[in-house]
């Protein structure tokens, strides 16, 4: 039971402060009309004055609604309204229109003639995109801050779960980690790790943050995928943007003026990419003999003749299978003058690898934009989800050591179990029964979804209010039914079921002016934002069922238990941006938030988030005219502050266990403090320094992006150290600020248009460096990050080196003779080979030289975080034809292969992978594979460099055909089609012994879900 404090902060309700923006407003219109009026009462205008008139188009001569029209040298200027139309009054015979619109070039016109039809052109160059920002948009090539923008053209063809698969590579400064379990969420790492506590981005879509993953948004969906990556993009959303902001954009309707319907669907098989290898029954019985035999104790007398055992079960085998997965997606888009609606309804389904894991998914999309007035417009996006989960009991470390000598099935059909002597035969539980027999699952139920309206309250002023809220309830199930398989008995069936409710609750007001003044260009966005989330679950398990075919927990008799909590918190904020430009040469950004937060104690709930951006287009000033090969070269600096709240509800707060005593023979329930309370704790902060540069080159065939940052994480929250004679826990202790962490990097996206006649070639190249490092944490004591479970440490965070850096012992080769054991430092004293150090054992380095072997010994052993990442694009067209190859690499990463401390340790009845073949056996037989004996005295399977393996990778991971169909083929029955074959993962260079090298980003391989090698055809198909 934890106590808790509603958010205290100056509750001057969001209406007070619209209101008070609207008196402001109001203030200036006034001032702005009596200003007309003097003017309407001054001398007439010596020069000759016109209204002028005219429609802007785009080039698909679509109207543009919202473009800026400017009397070229003045501050006159107007936007074009729904349907593209303008009136401007102009005082000279020749006055020259400006006309501009976000992702068009500018185009002067002569104002002449009445009735214009002015037709823009879209920029032709990467560098000016329209991008998603905080609030609002911007062209790429007006941005100060450092953001990734996602070409999701570029990703139609891979067929993969969710998009954030598909974002892997294309972004620098962007790390993502996959999996292939079905239903899982990517890991992402942007600008390498900045706190212990939770490292993911947020993710904002379509204006609203999401809880869940991104597998609740359906890829064909996406419009637009922006990463904030620096303070001074991420400073709008204050604390919640230190690990930078992943902004989604889905469509909202049909491209041109009428209704579209299109139809997309791809159907593939997946397949484990390297399977790793197992001792079949001979070879298992063979070493298992050496085994005991070393081990001072007598060997199966069955398996005198190894050879005779032949291959035995392949348990891997069984437990990864060749699976399809298939998505359909209908979608329909209408675009009218005055509004937009965009339907789409997904189906997406993938069997799993492993036996029994499978992901079900349905999404409904609907987005609408409706112009009620040339003033007023309304609009909603809303995504409904719903998807199962099956995952069963599967156990891969399990599945790799079970005995090949014993079958999956007995004569009868039933599931087998260890029998007779667990020397020989081990003890593993049967692992393809567990994941048979065993129903595990979890049933989401997803709406996000927003209501907004916009508000042209006066010229170049907007007025917009979002209201949304997120739902998510998912029910888990878990069924495991009573077995009896030799000696693994359970008497009981066992049934668990729980339901979980996470509600989210959002309203953003926000005003926004944009306008121009000859050459000046202001844009201004000031608003309030205020969140709330209430969470709560309630479970229940039971044993015992008269039959196993009533599943329901009233049915149960056995040990019921129930458990039930709930939490909530909140967070309002006000934030203000400005950006300035002038001449298209000079941009100034400047950025502020204030955030209040419910999970600070008093004193300390509220934050300042500034930061400030200035850049510079060199390729505009007179100097460089004559320079022709650079068409566009900007340099940006930034600096600012953001931060962390994301410490989890009541870490100020003493947290109190409900417990049960003995008080003079009755039981009598307390409640005790087990965590000390901290009133003390405070935001994470995190200060960042960036400078970029941008180029093009050769009328855009060359475009370039450059980024250096040092990333300073301040008042990291780390563990108290608690001491136990406090009366408090000293394992579950409180959080203080009190570490620091850096990174710094580089950063370079390239994209060239090698090739541009009929035959088509374009690349883009996408590298990232970061080095990380921690500066300081809770005095010297390292925080301990992962463990084997078997009490022993396998990485830290420890001052002075990277984040969850591995630590052990260093090995230095294979003792051959007596004589090596007794020249060297004690390991385990004894003179018996089969309970102390003996030839054939690890030789582990005295890095101390005191003559013995102990945890004094132990050093940093690797380093889990990847000195650089990087990609390359390559993308063919010919007539109809599309080809793309996509390589993607990780470069300097360790990883500690847990696995192989059970799979090579040779000293239980465990089976042990294929590399054991090559086990000593006498002098001379091996220097880097010990012997196999029973016990493991040496501890030649403590945590050591023997685990540690090059991370490193480089994949092929994906290659696509794709053909579009001629429209007369199908006699205009499509509007387009386009069909294609798509390999996903399809090769990994990489010198890791694990099933994949893309593990889990502390670097630590414990029987992870291996990522999938996957070959699909899709069609896309347009009415």
């Amino acid at each position: 039971m934890r106590s808790y404090h509603e958010i205290d902060v100056q509750r001057a309700s969001i209406k007070d402060f619209v209101l008070i923006l609207f008196i402001l407003v109001s203030l200036c219109g006034s001032n702005n009309a009596f200003a007309v009026v003097q003017q309407q009462g001054g001398p007439a205008l010596k020069s000759v004055q016109k209204i002028l008139s005219g429609t802007v188009y785009n080039e698909k001569h679509e109207p543009l609604p919202g473009a800026t029209v400017i009397v070229k040298g003045t501050s006159n200027s107007t936007t074009t309204d729904f349907d593209g139309k303008f009136s401007i009054k102009v005082n000279t015979t020749d006055a020259v229109l400006v006309v501009s619109y976000v992702g068009y070039a500018n185009k002067e016109v002569s104002a002449v003639d009445n009735n214009l039809e002015i037709q823009l052109a879209p920029e032709t160059t990467t560098l000016t995109d329209v991008v998603v920002i905080g609030y609002g948009k911007a062209k790429a090539r007006d941005l100060t801050g450092s953001v990734s923008s996602i070409d999701v053209a570029k990703t139609k063809n891979q067929p993969v779960a969710n998009i954030g698969e598909a974002m892997q590579g294309r972004a620098a400064g962007v790390q993502v980690i996959s999996s292939g379990e079905p239903g899982s969420n990517v890991t992402f790492r942007v600008r390498g790790t900045g706190t212990i506590a939770n490292n993911n981005p947020l993710i904002v879509v379509d204006g609203m943050p999401l809880n869940g993953g991104l597998n609740q948004v359906n890829m064909n969906d996406v419009e637009s995928i922006s990463v904030l990556k620096d303070a001074s993009s991420t400073a709008i959303y204050g604390s919640r943007g230190a690990n930078g902001v992943v902004i989604v954009t889905t469509k909202r309707g049909g491209t041109k003026e009428g209704s579209t319907l299109t139809f997309d669907t791809f159907t593939g098989v997946q397949n484990a990419s390297n399977v790793v290898k197992m001792l079949n029954a001979s070879q298992y019985a063979s070493l298992n003999n050496d085994m005991l035999t070393n081990g001072g104790l007598a060997p199966n007398p069955l398996w005198t003749n190894p050879a005779s055992l032949g291959t035995g079960t392949d348990w891997v085998g069984t437990l990864f299978n060749p699976e399809m997965m298939s998505s359909y997606t209908l979608s329909y888009g209408n675009k009218t003058k005055k509004s937009n609606i965009y339907v789409s309804a997904n189906y997406f389904n993938q069997k799993g690898i492993v036996l029994n894991t499978d992901y079900e998914r349905f999404i409904v999309q609907f987005n609408s934009d409706t112009k009620v007035t040339s003033k007023v417009k309304f609009g909603n996006s809303v995504k409904i989800a719903h998807d199962i989960k099956e995952s069963g009991a599967y156990d891969i470390r399990s599945t790799l050591l079970a005995n090949p000598t014993q079958p999956i099935y007995d004569e009868n059909g039933n599931f087998t179990g260890p029998t007779g002597n667990p020397l020989y035969y081990g003890d593993i539980t049967n692992p393809i029964g567990k994941a048979t027999t065993v129903e595990r699952s979890t049933k989401g139920y997803n709406l996000q979804g927003n209501l907004f309206a916009e508000i042209n309250l006066l010229k170049n002023l907007v007025f917009k209010s979002l209201g949304g809220v997120e739902a998510n309830i998912w029910f888990d199930r878990t069924w495991s039914p009573k077995y009896s398989w030799g000696s693994n008995v359970q008497t009981n069936s066992y049934l668990y079921e729980g339901t979980n409710k996470s509600i989210t609750v959002l309203w953003d007001n926000t005003l926004t002016y944009d306008a121009h003044f000859g050459a000046h260009n202001l844009n201004a966005v000031v608003g309030s934002s205020s969140q709330s989330n209430k969470y709560d679950f309630l479970n229940g398990s039971i044993q015992k069922f008269a039959s196993d075919e009533t599943q329901q927990i009233d049915n149960g008799t056995l040990q019921p238990t129930v458990g039930g909590n709930a939490s909530e918190w909140a967070i309002m904020s006000y934030l203000a941006r400005v950006n300035y430009d002038y001449d298209g040469k000079y941009y100034i950004t400047g950025t502020i938030r204030r955030d209040g937060s419910s999970r600070f104690g008093e004193g300390n709930k509220w934050g300042w988030f500034p930061s400030g951006a200035l850049s510079w287009r060199i390729s505009s000033e007179k100097f460089m005219e004559k320079v022709t090969a650079i068409n566009d070269l900007k340099l940006r600096v930034g600096y600012g502050i953001t931060g962390n709240q994301d410490i989890g509800n009541y870490a100020f707060s003493s947290s109190y266990n409900t417990v049960m005593y003995n008080f003079n023979n009755n039981y009598v329930s307390a409640v005790v403090p087990t965590v000390l309370p901290n009133t003390n704790v405070k935001w994470e902060g995190q200060e960042q320094f960036n400078v970029g540069l941008d180029a093009s080159f050769f009328d855009s065939r060359i475009n370039l992006t450059f980024d250096a940052y040092v990333k300073n994480t301040n008042d990291m929250l780390v563990p108290m150290s608690v001491p136990v004679t406090s009366g408090y826990s000293d394992i579950y202790v409180p959080s203080i600020n009190a570490g620091k962490i850096q990174n710094k990097g580089i950063e370079l996206s390239l994209s060239t248009k090698n090739l541009v006649h009929e035959f088509k070639w374009s690349s883009d190249v996408v590298f990232s460096y970061n080095k990380n490092k921690v500066d300081s944490i809770n005095g010297d004591t390292p925080i301990i990050t992962g463990s084997t479970g078997l009490n022993s440490t396998i990485s830290l965070i420890q001052a002075g080196y990277p984040v969850n850096v591995f630590y052990g012992y260093v090995t230095d080769g294979i003792f051959q003779t007596q004589t090596d054991v007794n020249n060297h430092a004690v390991q385990m004293l004894g003179s018996n080979s089969a309970t102390s150090t003996a030839p054939g054992d690890v030789r582990f380095k005295d890095l101390n030289n005191d003559g013995i072997i102990n945890d004094k010994d132990r050093t940093f052993l690797g380093n889990p975080n990847p000195k650089f990442t990087y990609s390359l694009n390559n993308t063919f067209s010919y007539k109809n034809f599309d080809l793309t190859v996509y390589l993607q690499g990780v470069y300097g990463n360790d990883i500690y292969n847990a696995n192989r401390m059970y799979t090579e340790s040779m000293s239980v009845a465990n089976n042990q992978t294929t590399a054991t073949l090559g086990r000593w056996t006498g002098v001379g037989s091996s220097n880097s594979m010990p012997r196999a004996v029973y016990g493991d005295p040496n501890s030649n399977a403590r945590v050591s460099d023997r685990f540690v393996e090059d991370g490193s990778y480089l994949r092929l991971k994906n290659v696509s055909l794709s053909y579009n169909f001629p429209d007369s083929v199908f006699n205009n029955v499509f509007s387009s089609i386009r069909l294609y074959f798509s390999a996903q993962n399809v090769l990994t260079f990489t010198n890791y012994k694990g099933f994949d090298p893309e593990v889990s980003a502390n670097g630590i391989d414990n029987s992870v879900y291996p990522v999938t090698t996957n070959y699909s055809i899709g069609l896309n198909l347009g009415f």
